[in-house]
């Protein structure tokens, strides 16, 4: 495997409150990488620094050894990055195809297609059965599933999801795993943030506990990390 992304000695601030304290990890192609930890850890404050969404007070962060200091959220989405934010932010008054299309402008001329929108449809089946619905109509779990076929529309090598099980059923984060394990079967890269530590330790490859912008535990090959060593993680402590 060659590396896809690397984060150094990353500092994000707002302010003068410091949410991300010197965080670093590489990723490489295919993997499935998690960050989890409890609220206010510093999670979505990193994904949205891969995203240049917010800009980062120090440190770097690199996509195929480029730096993606002070580029625009648009321009690295047309590197091959694509985010699931939290909350899932659809145009709640379009419809699911005009949603759908705003993440198809991100796609990428001159290559082929890994991820197509017959892909898209057979794995979300809800795309397809709500396709003119408007969006803020759908339920939660419908909504998740716009909100990953919007970012997939682009056709990324490296999807970014914000706790993509927030507020769902326990069946629809069922469906949301069971869609992610097929986005990986594709060898798309993944960096997963949740709450829910033991779901994406046995998703990923390697994941971190995150607590007071600090990495605090690093757990690998889905192993299952000592529980009192996972809880005092979690927790910072």
């Amino acid at each position: 495997m060659s590396g896809l992304l690397s984060l150094g000695d990353l500092h994000v601030a707002y302010g003068r409150v410091e949410a991300v304290k010197g965080v670093s990890f590489d990723i490489e192609e295919g993997e499935a990488v998690g960050l989890v930890g409890p609220n206010g850890a510093g999670k979505s404050s990193t994904l949205l620094a891969v995203m240049g969404a917010v800009r980062w007070s120090g440190g770097d962060v690199r996509l195929r050894g480029q730096s993606l200091r002070r580029m625009s959220p648009e321009a690295i989405a047309r590197l091959g990055v694509a985010i699931v934010p939290e909350g899932r932010h659809l145009f709640q008054a379009m419809s699911v195809n005009e949603n759908l299309a705003l993440g198809r402008l991100a796609r990428r001329e001159g290559r082929t297609i890994r991820i197509d929108d017959s892909w898209i449809i057979e794995q979300l089946p809800a795309v397809a059965e709500l396709a003119t619905r408007p969006a803020g109509l759908l339920s939660g779990g419908q909504q998740q599933q716009v909100a990953i076929a919007r970012a997939l529309m682009a056709d990324p090598d490296l999807l970014l999801l914000d706790e993509p099980s927030l507020g769902l059923s326990v069946s629809a984060i069922d469906a949301v795993f069971d869609t992610l394990t097929q986005i990986r079967s594709l060898g798309v890269t993944i960096l997963l943030v949740e709450q829910r530590a033991q779901r994406v330790i046995g998703f990923c490859s390697r994941s971190y506990v995150l607590a007071n912008g600090e990495i605090k535990l690093e757990v690998t090959d889905g192993a299952e990390a000592d529980l009192d060593s996972l809880v005092a993680a979690y927790f910072g402590s």
